[in-house]
C-alpha cells in the first residue's frame, strides 16, 4: 500500500480477551481427542495474543497514519460461530457469560460483519488505533 501510495484501512479481529481475562477460557469448545489438545493449547494464550494484536495495531496506526492508512481492531467477545455454538450451548455455562452482558445476548457473526464494515467505510474515517468492541456492553460494565 505504501509503496504504491494506496489509503486504505486494514481492520483486524481481535477479542475482548485481550482486555478482560475469562475464568475456564483456557479452552473454549469441546473438541474429540487429539483436536482438544490443540484447541487447550491455543486457548491458553488467547488473551495474550490477542492484547498483542492489540498494541501491534496501535503501533502501525501511529506508524501508518501518515501515509493514509487507517489501522483498527475489533474486539467481540463471544461469537455464535459454529465453534462459539459449540462452546457456549451449555445453559448452564452461557448464563454467568451472559449476566454480564447487558443487552443479554452473545454476538451473532453478522454483528462482527456489520462493525468490520463501518471500520472499512469512510463514516469512519477519523477512527484509527482503536479496538472496536462489539460485546453488548461486556467491556464496560
Amino acid at each position: 500500500m505504501i509503496r504504491r501510495s494506496i489509503r486504505g484501512v486494514i481492520v483486524n479481529v481481535s477479542s475482548q480477551a485481550s482486555k478482560r481475562p475469562l475464568k475456564d477460557h483456557l479452552s473454549y469448545c469441546k473438541l474429540p481427542l487429539p483436536l482438544i489438545n490443540c484447541v487447550y493449547a491455543y486457548g491458553k494464550l488467547r488473551g495474550v495474543t490477542k492484547a498483542g494484536l492489540d498494541m501491534a495495531s496501535r503501533c502501525l496506526a501511529k506508524e501508518l497514519g501518515e501515509h493514509g492508512i487507517r489501522v483498527n481492531n475489533v474486539n467481540p467477545t463471544v461469537v455464535m460461530t459454529e465453534m462459539g455454538k459449540m462452546a457456549w450451548s451449555d445453559p448452564s455455562k452461557a448464563a454467568p457469560m451472559l449476566a454480564q452482558i447487558p443487552i443479554g445476548r452473545f454476538a451473532e457473526v453478522e454483528d462482527v460483519i456489520k462493525a468490520v464494515l463501518f471500520l472499512l467505510s469512510d463514516a469512519s474515517a477519523m477512527t484509527t488505533g482503536e479496538a472496536f468492541p462489539v460485546d453488548g456492553g461486556f467491556a464496560r460494565m
